[in-house]
């Protein structure tokens, strides 16, 4: 699954998806496996929402391979094609090594900085990782 927007000024699954999408991918990942209906009636605890709005929404979600659609006799139910956390494992992986890909080092001198305000235990997972990396690629 291919997200072609990151948005860098907004948070969480925002950043992914449009706001009615991140909400939708919110509920469905917090539940089993849902129909469109069910969907809409936990989106109106916030406010009303037409059902074809949801509908629409949903499917183009499935175009995009992030959810699937399954029939059971005449309803469509939808679940995730992934976990929360592997889509952003996933999501997160691909924005790096595209950033890499295209800015190389000065990539890495930011992350290295942004990590100087974060605790010990991924410094030291950094560290793991950059010893991993010299034992598989000796110089």
């Amino acid at each position: 699954m291919d997200i072609k927007n990151f948005k860098y000024g907004e948070v969480g699954l925002n950043r992914f998806f449009g706001s009615l999408e991140a909400k939708i991918m919110d509920i469905l990942w917090n539940a089993e496996e849902l129909s469109i209906k069910e969907v809409q009636i936990r989106l109106e605890k916030e406010k009303q929402i037409n059902f074809n709005t949801v509908m629409t929404v949903m499917n183009r979600l499935v175009e995009k391979g992030i959810l699937q659609k399954r029939l059971e006799g005449r309803l469509s139910l939808f679940c995730p094609t992934a976990t929360k956390e592997s889509f952003i494992e996933e999501q997160s992986k691909r924005l790096t090594e595209n950033l890499l890909d295209e800015f190389g080092g000065v990539v890495i001198n930011h992350m290295i900085d942004a990590i100087k305000e974060v605790d010990q235990t991924l410094i030291d997972k950094l560290e793991s990782k950059l010893r991993q990396l010299k034992k598989d690629n000796p110089s």
